[in-house]
């Protein structure tokens, strides 16, 4: 047989399995008539899922480009309600080869079209799915089993949930996933992505047992819910009797954790920081409590790890102790400003603290060092407590400014802006740099105690310091006042008091320095004030304003000889801004003081002699002519 021959043969056989598959393909439809393909459709959806699908459209069959069952409108669970648990605008049967040629119908896949899912939970907690997940499971027994179709895809679908017990709704639109269906194994798997507020989430699911799921038995969960905001991962066990339970490992990371929270609903939080933020830690969940322990978590560049336990009832609320080596906390405070750009006023701008109310705390938080702005602490142990708007932060113990704090600070939304309140213990403190942070006052060396107790309201930090009340006291031993030394000053005008001079230099230092202040609205009242040294006592009265940040004091300074007596006393002025005011003689003091001027300070008391000064020095320069009045203005 030539070549030629076996190619024609080949040729005929061809054709006829071609004509024979056109022939079969043809009578098809006269085979698988509509009504019968959506009876046999039907019926496999409930023979694998055991849900009862409701079709109140048309059916189509294709056969090209593949064999199809189309039906429209298809509804699951109760269709008279307004809301039934699923509804599809079309249910896409792709249908294997072999067996529609034979007449058979067999289901490949199942593809639902824009599907509107509804999941329904009233107040007690039962769900409008409970039945469907009921006969979902009976029809996963394997009890004689008919197992068809092992995908279901869903396309451009939306899913809303409306949680009563929880007062909750959500919506997420664009849903597309596949759904790997149990065959030969017990497992379950859903791949795809969906939108939830704006954002594309890519999800994955898979349950390994799904029976087991469905009645509340123990089966694992493995879960990831990825998107640009924030990224959840979950492998472990699941159960849903008596209760919702979960454990295993969670993790979470967001690249900014303040878009991550504003995103998921809670309102933005006050202040800055909150960046990059990454978790991981055993989790368990009853519920919609969750306990987490082994916790690492990093926000900010800021390493930690303890424990954490997060609950949703009614309000989020976050629990837990965290201690971490080395805490950098400048980012949370970047944006909280005392001062305006030139740093001689206090801001004005308004305190937004809406952010304060969106969920609730109650932390712990230990580190060996911490690092806010240019400030350095050594260990340091902090709670911060945050209820209803109320914010209250207490150092349990600080290392800072080579000594120790203690206190708490109170903040709270008001009617008028915010509340604070402030009941801090500085003690054994390096005074220079304590002051130095706190008042921008470098005038005090030494060690000492610093406390205060002062509270305000407003809607701007300038409106705090206009209605601030409360007490300062300090108290120092083996110091030195910077900037100016006393005694040389004191011992120079002692001989010379018009001698004039710089007096912005050197050191005095003290045996004591005690400062007692009372402050009201604002306006502070010196209580007590006073230096003493082996040779210079001083002691000092007066007010200051602390909006206007400006003292305004006087006092007396002495020198002492060695039997500690006064030999020199001269009174002192200090005027002007807090943090650049230096003492002045009293002018009037030096003259009296001084043979050569005194007279002249007692001519100008009496008022005889000064009429007869007047009078030469007219007769040496002429009379004084007043000035000219100004013309009245133009009508």
């Amino acid at each position: 047989m030539t070549a030629a021959t076996g190619l024609k043969r080949l040729g005929i056989a061809v054709g006829i399995v071609v004509l024979a598959g056109v022939v079969a393909l043809l009578a098809v439809p006269r085979l698988v008539p509509p009504d019968g393909a959506r009876d046999a459709v039907k019926a496999q959806i409930r023979a694998v899922t055991g849900l009862d699908p409701v079709l109140r459209g048309p059916v189509e069959v294709s056969l090209f480009p593949s064999g199809t069952v189309s039906l429209v409108d298809v509804v699951l669970g109760d269709a008279s309600g307004q809301a039934p648990p699923l509804a599809a605008d079309r249910l896409i049967a792709h249908l294997r080869f072999l067996p529609l040629l034979l007449g058979r119908i067999e289901i490949a896949d199942i593809v639902l079209e824009h599907p509107h899912i509804a999941v329904k939970i009233d107040k007690d907690g039962r769900s409008n799915w409970a039945p469907l997940l009921a006969a979902l499971a009976n029809a996963l027994k394997p009890v004689e089993r008919i197992v068809s179709f092992t995908e279901i895809r869903i396309e451009g679908g939306t899913l809303t949930i409306d949680d009563a017990s929880h007062a909750v709704t959500e919506k997420l639109g664009h849903v597309d996933l596949s759904l790997a269906w149990p065959a030969i194994s017990q497992s379950f798997g859903a791949t795809g992505r969906f939108e939830w507020r704006g954002q594309p989430v890519d999800a994955s699911i898979v349950i390994s047992d799904f029976l087991a799921a469905l009645t509340g038995d123990n089966s694992g969960l493995k879960i990831r819910l990825s998107g640009a905001p924030l990224a959840l991962a979950f492998e472990g066990m699941i159960s849903g009797a008596p209760s919702f339970k979960a454990d295993g490992t969670l993790s979470a990371e967001a690249a900014s954790l303040r878009d991550a929270l504003r995103w998921t609903g809670d309102t933005p939080v006050p202040g800055g920081g909150f960046g990059r933020f990454t978790l991981k830690g055993h989790a368990t969940m009853v519920e919609s409590a969750i306990s987490l322990a082994g916790v690492n978590v990093e926000l900010d560049g800021n390493a930690a790890e303890g424990a954490l336990s997060y609950a949703a009832n009614g309000q989020r609320t976050w629990q837990g102790t965290l201690a971490a080596n080395d805490l950098d906390l400048t980012p949370f405070v970047s944006t909280v400003r005392l001062l305006t750009a030139n740093a001689r006023e206090w801001d004005r701008m308004p305190l937004a603290l809406d952010g304060l109310r969106a969920f609730a705390i109650d932390l712990r938080l230990s580190a060996a060092k911490v690092r806010i702005g240019r400030v350095q602490l050594g260990r340091t142990a902090i709670g911060a407590v945050l209820r209803d708007g109320k914010l209250l932060l207490s150092v349990t113990e600080s290392q800072a400014f080579n000594g120790l704090i203690h206190g708490s600070l109170a903040i709270a939304k008001s009617e008028t802006g915010a509340d604070v309140k402030a009941e801090m213990q500085f003690a054994d403190v390096d005074l220079d740099a304590c002051l130095g942070e706190l008042f921008g006052l470098h005038r005090i060396e030494g060690k000492g105690n610093l406390k205060f107790a002062l509270e305000g309201t407003g809607n701007s930090v300038m409106s705090l310091t206009r209605n601030l009340s409360g007490t300062i006291t300090l108290d120092s031993q083996q110091g030195a006042l910077a900037g100016i030394n006393v005694e040389q000053v004191l011992r120079r005008l002692e001989r010379r008091p018009l001698s004039g001079g710089d007096y912005r230099s050197g050191h005095t230092p003290f045996d004591r320095l005690i400062v007692a202040l009372k402050v009201v609205d604002g306006a502070v009242t010196v209580d007590e004030a006073s230096v003493n040294g082996s040779s210079v006592r001083i002691a000092l009265g007066g007010t200051a304003s602390v909006p206007g940040r400006e003292v305004d004091l006087k006092g007396t300074a002495s020198l002492l000889d060695s039997a500690n007596n006064v030999s020199f006393e001269l009174p002192f002025i200090v005027n002007g801004p807090w943090d650049d005011a230096m003492p002045l003689p009293d002018p009037a003091s030096l003259i009296r003081r001084s043979d050569a001027a005194a007279p002249l300070l007692d001519i100008v008391r009496d008022r005889k002699a000064r009429e007869a000064v007047r009078s030469a020095l007219d007769r040496l320069m002429g009379p004084h002519k007043p000035a000219p009045a100004a013309a009245p203005p133009a009508q």
